[in-house]
């Protein structure tokens, strides 16, 4: 039996619920690192004013240290809103989709053994370029983004890389590769047990249906074009 449209909706919906809870370690770390810092330097700075002479100097370092580190944890929180699909955003670029969600899933796929790779030697490359277009709805994009990063970690058996590669001018490509011989970890092995949530076909499917983009699934690669169909 084929899913309505509302029962897709809701089955995408938890998709991007399961997505934003394995990227909130990620978010947290963003926003707790600056507050660490903060705390810190308040320390510093009571002890450099309670000091007889005051250090006006050292002061001001600490001051600006301070309203650096804020300035971080404000960007930290605003971010958030980039995960709400409701909110028009300005897009985004290809190079900044791929920077922003490797960079937010890598530290998690490393405990599992799994390392992420943008592959920068293609004809097409995957950094920023001057230029570079906008696509819309950031937000949709992150999540279709990080579904395909979920498919490919949970289904792809003895995963050992998910490389993300250009495809065409408009379009990004990511395959599974195996481990290579002799480098299974048994202490991450140990501890990598199967997920209740495991992101698979169907709800890679239907996240990107209900957000109105096409997806190619072929075993252990996926591809999908930055454009809506």
């Amino acid at each position: 039996m084929k899913s309505s449209p509302g029962a897709r909706s809701w089955i995408a919906a938890g998709v991007r619920h399961e997505l934003l809870t394995r990227a909130l370690p990620a978010l947290r770390h963003d926003m707790a690192a600056p507050v660490s810092v903060v705390r810190m330097a308040l320390l510093m700075l009571k002890r450099q004013v309670a000091a007889t002479p005051i250090d006006a100097a050292a002061c001001e370092e600490r001051v600006a240290l301070i309203d650096n580190q804020v300035s971080e944890l404000v960007q930290a929180i605003r971010s958030l809103r980039d995960w709400e699909l409701a909110t028009t955003d300005d897009g985004i670029t290809r190079s900044a989709l791929v920077a922003q969600c490797v960079n937010l899933m890598r530290s998690a796929f490393d405990l599992h053994g799994v390392m992420l790779d943008a592959d920068p030697s293609l004809d097409v490359p995957l950094d920023a370029q001057e230029g570079e277009p906008r696509r819309p709805a950031g937000a949709a994009l992150r999540y279709l983004f990080l579904g395909v990063l979920g498919y490919l970690h949970d289904g792809a058996a003895e995963a050992g890389a998910i490389r993300v590669e250009a495809d065409g001018p408009d379009g990004l490509r990511f395959i599974a590769l195996p481990r290579e011989a002799g480098a299974v970890n048994p202490v991450l092995d140990a501890h990598r047990a199967p997920r209740a949530l495991a992101i698979d076909a169907i709800a890679l499917q239907n996240l990107a249906e209900d957000m109105g983009y096409a997806i190619a699934v072929d075993g252990d690669s996926v591809r999908f074009s930055l454009a809506t169909g």
